[in-house]
């Protein structure tokens, strides 16, 4: 039943195994209660037990979450491990609220993706076992919960920042599925606390492995005074979005398998979409145990996985600031990069209260496209035609806001970025991995790519032959990349035996899309 095996679910629920976390979720049928496979609640009768792969399959079955175990806290709310890139996708669009509108419906969503909404419905049936509009609700739900739990906001600031739109529908929801009205669910500890700004700390699960300190020192190369700061143990950046300003903090949570942010915002409607960014930034959604088991059957990649089970690939805060940090990083180093966009948020950025942000180390927000589509860029130390490039892009996305997100396909996504000028296969490439999310993303002239896959004292690759190689990678070729990224990373911190002979002319090598402390480079350093 829904692709899942009931005996073997029953068996993880029994035991109370971990690694089943997210998997899938238990209804009993004389309770009318799901929960994780991990519920400390006393095992149920098997013949009692029917068994959902999301949270949303069991919600819109007739079933209520559990309340010891609390499914918004398992490490996947909308978890997805199948074959339809479209369903991937289709998620990717409802976490960012598609559906979270008064005047939203499938059809939109359909015709975001290139289907049909018939399809569609099929299609999350077939392989999440609900329907779209179930999903979105469930995803809503979960969150309020999550909200209601871990945070003081009142009840009708929980009603807004969960997408309900009012309280009343707030009420009803909670009415209907729980028998009990939200605020009954509260927690003394977490009474409302007035405040001028309204301050969460919220738990996002993720399934370990999970190595902290690769993608940590991947921010850290790039992070820009002002708008980001960057400490072994923590993350901080200050924001901005169409609701208002903020800053979040995000550090390792001590003795679970999540990350602890702390979300400072001036409306709480920001925070779906806040959550929603640190999640992309930190890759917590990835299924490590599924992408190693697909990608460590070759030779090349094995032993990379062997050594770092847990990397992930960071992904960008804003699709438009990572499109902008990667065409200022076309044919510079990283650092060179780094200081352009330094230049650029100092002249251009948003200036911010530190009373907001609540760090006077975090001062400035990152330019939005209604900024520099009409800014003087010039005299940047940059040529005029990447100028002219972030000037284009920026007006595009002012024109559509959709622009960075999920299309029909990779091909759809590559196809838009490089009919913008300043914007090459390569870039497109790179921009659809770390800001759209694509996971088959693989940007396969990267000279960092092609020198990690060239054997011992054999030739380089061509891209086209890396390309070829890389197909058996599919879907989670981006993951591919990001291992390979970081192995040439990890070979440039090695301590040299000897030092070089001594060159007649200087070598033109690409920095690599990795962590710190690469040998210098002049192509592709991206930020």
């Amino acid at each position: 039943m829904n692709g899942l095996d009931p005996a073997a679910c029953y068996r993880a629920l029994t035991t109370r195994d971990s690694r089943f976390d997210g998997r899938f979720f238990t209804a009993v049928k004389t309770t009318r209660i799901y929960c994780r496979p991990i519920c400390p609640a006393r095992a149920p009768r098997f013949e009692n037990c029917t068994f959902y792969p999301t949270a949303a399959a069991a919600q819109e079955a007739g079933f209520r979450p559990c309340l010891r175990c609390r499914p918004e806290t398992s490490p996947s709310l909308a978890p997805w491990r199948g074959t339809s890139v479209t369903v991937s996708r289709a998620l990717a669009l409802i976490a960012d609220g598609l559906l979270d509108a008064e005047d939203a419906s499938v059809d939109v969503l359909a015709g975001r993706l290139g289907v049909g909404d018939r399809q569609l419905r099929r299609l999350f049936q077939q392989h999440l076992g609900a329907s779209p509009v179930a999903v979105a609700q469930t995803r809503r739900v979960l969150f309020a919960r999550q909200l209601i739990h871990e945070s003081s906001l009142s009840m009708a600031e929980v009603a807004l920042a969960s997408g309900f739109g009012s309280v009343r529908r707030f009420n009803a929801v909670f009415q209907s599925l729980y028998g009990r009205p939200p605020g009954v669910m509260r927690r003394a500890r977490t009474a409302p606390v007035a405040s001028a700004v309204p301050v969460v700390t919220l738990l996002i699960p993720y399934r370990p492995p999970y190595d902290w300190d690769a993608l940590v020192a991947w921010l850290a190369a790039r992070a820009l005074t002002g708008l980001e700061h960057v400490e072994p143990g923590r993350y901080l950046r200050a924001f901005t979005n169409a609701w208002g300003q903020g800053a979040v903090e995000v550090a390792p949570a001590p003795g679970l398998d999540g990350l602890r942010a702390t979300l400072r915002v001036s409306d709480v409607r920001m925070l779906p979409s806040v959550v929603a960014q640190v999640r992309r930034v930190f890759d917590v959604g990835a299924d490590v145990e599924a992408i190693r088991a697909h990608l460590s059957t070759d030779a090349l990649l094995a032993p990379l996985f062997a050594a770092r089970p847990g990397l992930r690939a960071p992904g960008g805060w804003d699709g438009f600031e990572l499109a902008v940090r990667a065409i200022l990083g076309q044919q510079v180093t990283t650092a060179a990069a780094r200081q352009l966009g330094q230049r650029l948020l100092d002249t251009q950025g948003e200036s911010l209260d530190p009373a907001l942000t609540g760090d006077a180390r975090l001062l400035r927000a990152f330019p939005r496209p209604e900024a520099l589509a009409t800014a003087d860029l010039t005299g940047m130390g940059m040529p005029a035609a990447r100028a002219r490039a972030l000037s284009q892009l920026a007006a595009a996305a002012v024109a559509d806001p959709t622009l960075f997100q999920p299309g029909p396909s990779l091909a759809d996504t590559v196809a838009r970025f490089t009919r913008l000028p300043g914007i090459g296969e390569w870039t497109a490439q790179y921009i659809a991995l770390r800001a759209v999310r694509e996971t088959d993303a693989f940007p396969a002239s990267d000279v960092a790519l092609l020198r990690a896959a060239t054997k011992p004292g054999g030739p380089r690759p061509t891209p086209e032959a890396l390309l070829q190689r890389a197909e058996a990678w599919s879907p989670w070729r981006a993951y591919a990349a990001q291992h390979l990224w970081t192995s040439v990373a990890l070979q440039a911190r090695e301590p040299r035996q000897a030092p070089p002979a001594p060159a007649r002319t200087r070598a033109r090598s690409s920095r690599t899309d990795a962590p710190p402390s690469t040998a210098p480079s002049r192509r592709n350093a991206h930020a």
